[in-house]
């Protein structure tokens, strides 16, 4: 897939809201800050990278075997409508919809998709905050 030179997909808000369509991944996730060297050999793993002056945030699938006490565990729902990333206002209708429950979000926006994370216990509830949402 080469680089596009527009942004492809919707942008006009009430069009991605009537179709954001979220989809639960069922394998919950982590956030890691490790260093710039120890980045590099967790590449494969990661969902998505971030480098900051600091270190690399990462994001990665939680492994079995931790315990529960290893790190807050977070779900990704996928909002499978394909949104632009020059759309202007879905992401702040979503936040605010979960900020109204009381529901922290970590919005990770990618090339065709939007994703956000929100705490492992409240996933439920935030599927269904979006479900309410309204264009």
């Amino acid at each position: 897939m080469g680089i596009a030179g527009s942004a492809p997909g919707l942008s006009d808000l009430r069009a991605l809201l009537a179709a954001l369509d979220p989809g639960l991944d069922p394998v919950p996730k982590r956030f890691l800050h490790v260093s710039h060297d120890k980045a590099r050999e967790r590449m494969a793993e990661a969902l998505m990278m971030f480098r900051e002056a600091e270190g690399t945030t990462l994001i990665v699938d939680v492994d079995p075997d931790d315990a529960p006490s290893g790190g807050m565990r977070w779900a990704c729902i996928t909002l499978r409508v394909q949104s632009s990333l020059t759309a202007v206002g879905m992401m702040a209708a979503v936040s605010a919809a979960l900020a109204k429950r009381g529901i922290p979000c970590n919005p990770v926006s990618a090339f065709l998709h939007d994703h956000i994370f929100v705490p492992w216990d409240r996933r439920d509830d935030a599927l269904d905050a979006l479900s309410h949402l309204t264009p």
